[in-house]
């Protein structure tokens, strides 16, 4: 469960950070303006398909930081494998999150859809 107030402060440093007052923030998201209003006043909650518009616009912007706090804004560049020399660890690196993916028994699976609907799996 996210903390709605820390969330809020995250989103209004995103909107400080790219000099967006909240109407221009909702235009750049493609969502109402009252949207931001209710999400910055603290009257809702942020639903998924807001999380990932904002994660659309801004590629800045990670995922676990707007959720949760952890990691940094604004997200700091990931090289690319192309520019890094293929490593021997690479291989035992794949087996491994296999292996522990294997180990791992499947709870549920969730499928959202972009009507906001979702349908709901159990093995």
């Amino acid at each position: 469960m996210i903390n709605n107030s820390k969330f809020i402060e995250r989103l209004q440093k995103v909107m400080h950070h790219y000099q967006l007052s909240a109407a221009t923030f909702a235009e750049e998201i493609n969502v109402q303006r009252s949207s931001i209003s209710h999400l910055l006043s603290g009257r809702n909650k942020p639903s998924l398909d807001f999380v990932l518009k904002v994660l659309a616009r801004y590629e800045t912007v990670d995922l676990y930081w707007l959720l949760n706090g952890k990691g940094s804004f604004p997200k700091k560049e990931q090289t690319s494998s192309v520019s890094q020399p293929p490593t021997d660890s690479a291989p035992a690196l794949l087996n491994t999150e296999r292996a522990h993916a294997l180990e791992k028994e499947i709870d549920r699976i969730i499928i959202f859809y972009k009507d906001g609907t979702f349908e709901n799996y159990t093995p």
